[in-house]
């Protein structure tokens, strides 16, 4: 049962941080403060926009993952971050021609270190 609860902790964060990541995107280009996500070219202060809120659904995702963990809250923040990483590593590599290769790379550098902090927040409320 621990297993279960185990993965559905991890599960949740990675979907607070991708739906939410995505969610906020395609708002952003609804009400035309993005370009279509599809089709348009961001401004490097647009990425800047959406490298800030996606570190802070990081943070969040890894608080999350925490308070659902069924033990050792940080063990499962980790699982959360590497698996972060390794996609954030795939979008190093798929967009490696697109232009703009600072973003997937400020993403994967701080992806880790924010889940974590958001791991952090909740555990140390435990002491």
């Amino acid at each position: 049962m621990d297993t279960l609860k185990s993965a559905g902790a991890v599960a949740a964060g990675l979907i607070i941080v991708g739906g939410l990541s995505t969610a906020t995107d395609f708002v952003l280009a609804a009400i035309g403060f993005f370009p279509s996500v599809t089709t348009g070219t961001f401004a490097p202060w647009m990425l800047g926009v959406a490298l800030a809120y996606r570190i802070a659904y990081t943070v969040l995702g890894g608080y999350v993952t925490a308070v659902l963990a069924p033990r050792w809250p940080m063990r499962h923040v980790i699982v959360l971050g590497i698996l972060g990483t390794i996609a954030g590593v795939a979008g190093v590599v798929a967009g490696w021609s697109l232009g703009n290769l600072w973003y997937p790379v400020a993403i994967v550098l701080t992806g880790f270190p924010s889940v974590w902090v958001g791991g952090y927040l909740r555990t140390r409320s435990y002491r």
